[in-house]
C-alpha cells in the first residue's frame, strides 16, 4: 500500500487537497490494516484520516528549500523509465 504514497513536496503547482488526502488515507490504511473500516471504527478511522491530512498540509506548508520545484511530468517519465529497467 505504501508504494502509492507519492512526494508531494517541492512540486510545481503544489500538491492538491485530493492528493494531500489521498496519502493520508494510504498512510492510516497502512497502520489500521484496514482497506475499508467496520462502521464501529468508521469514525476513529475517518477522524485519523483527517488527523493526518491537517499534519501533512502543515508540514508540507512550512519545509523550505533552495531547489528548483520539480515537474510531475518530468518525474513521471523519470518513474516509468526506472519500472522499465527494472521489470524490462
Amino acid at each position: 500500500m505504501c508504494r502509492n504514497i507519492r512526494t508531494l513536496f517541492n512540486f510545481e503547482p503544489p500538491a492538491t487537497e485530493d492528493e494531500i488526502h489521498a496519502s493520508a488515507l494510504q498512510f492510516v490504511r497502512k497502520l489500521s490494516g484496514f482497506n475499508k473500516p467496520s462502521q464501529a471504527n468508521e469514525a476513529a478511522f475517518d477522524r485519523a484520516v483527517a488527523e493526518v491530512s491537517d499534519a501533512a498540509r502543515k508540514l508540507l506548508t512550512s519545509l523550505n528549500t533552495h531547489a528548483p520545484a520539480r515537474d510531475r511530468e518530468v518525474e513521471a517519465e523519470k518513474a516509468k523509465e526506472r519500472s522499465r529497467l527494472r521489470f524490462g
